[in-house]
């Protein structure tokens, strides 16, 4: 798809809790359309430190409104000043990048998210349950105070919860959950994004269970392009850039997966 370069306007700005925002913005033209995994490059304004723009997944796409949605973790300068927008201020934004998950028809699908990581899973579910799959999410936090708002989620499948305190669902990492211990047998496929340790945790129990699974690597990508060779990644046919190859990889595919 042809990449664009616009000037976006926000809409909204969705408090989720003290780490996580939604931004809410639309085009002054129509939105293409959108697949899951894709991500935009935002350009930070007014920060003497953010002259690289910042990746970002798509977390959903409101046709009907023409907005894009896009989460956002307060880590940074960057975000720091990502998370402060206001209705009516302006987003520079390259996009659509990358390329996107497998959307297969029908089967059971285990999406399993952790930290902002959870952000293309919503996207994702939804154009499964369009597909008429059976959708489950396992979203994993450190605790219930910066746990994704779930709400949306439940509109497309059941919702399985771990944080590490125990705060809320059950206590402990993605793994420790009953779909990744004793339901994953059960799944067709498995998506995962997140940190890379959770996601090496979840590939490793899909090949053990003989079930495909893809990962959103999440290595920095500075220019969105392939240009700065900054998210090269190793894979089994040779070095591949994350921004423009993938960022959605078949563990098969990857080396040392």
């Amino acid at each position: 798809m042809k990449k664009r370069v616009e000037l976006f306007t926000v809409t909204r700005n969705r408090r989720i809790n003290n780490e996580y925002i939604v931004l809410y913005a639309k085009p002054d033209g129509k939105l293409p359309d959108i697949a899951p995994g894709e991500f935009v490059e935002i350009k930070v304004e007014n920060g003497p430190n953010t002259f690289l723009r910042r990746p970002i997944s798509i977390h959903e796409v409101n046709k009907d409104t023409n907005e894009m949605l896009l989460l956002i973790q307060e880590v940074g300068e960057g975000t720091r000043l990502l998370v402060d927008l206001q209705p009516g201020d302006k987003l520079d934004l390259i996009y659509p990048l990358g390329n996107s998950f497998t959307v297969p028809k029908h089967g059971k699908m285990l999406l399993v998210g952790g930290g902002v990581g959870v952000a293309p899973l919503l996207i994702l579910g939804r154009r499964l349950r369009e597909e008429g799959a059976d959708v489950n999410f396992l979203l994993g936090a450190r605790n219930r105070e910066i746990l994704m708002d779930l709400t949306d989620y439940k509109q497309y499948g059941s919702i399985g919860v771990t944080t590490e305190d125990g705060s809320a669902g059950v206590k402990g990492y993605v793994t420790d959950h009953p779909l990744l211990k004793e339901r994953l047998k059960d799944m067709d496929r498995v998506f995962t994004c997140g940190p890379d340790a959770m996601m090496r945790a979840v590939a490793s129990a899909a090949k053990g269970a003989g079930i495909a699974c893809e990962v959103s690597l999440e290595n920095m990508m500075a220019c969105g392009f392939g240009a700065c060779l900054c998210c090269v990644v190793e894979t089994k046919s040779g070095n591949k850039n994350t921004c423009t190859e993938g960022p959605i990889f078949n563990i098969e595919d990857l080396k040392g997966w």
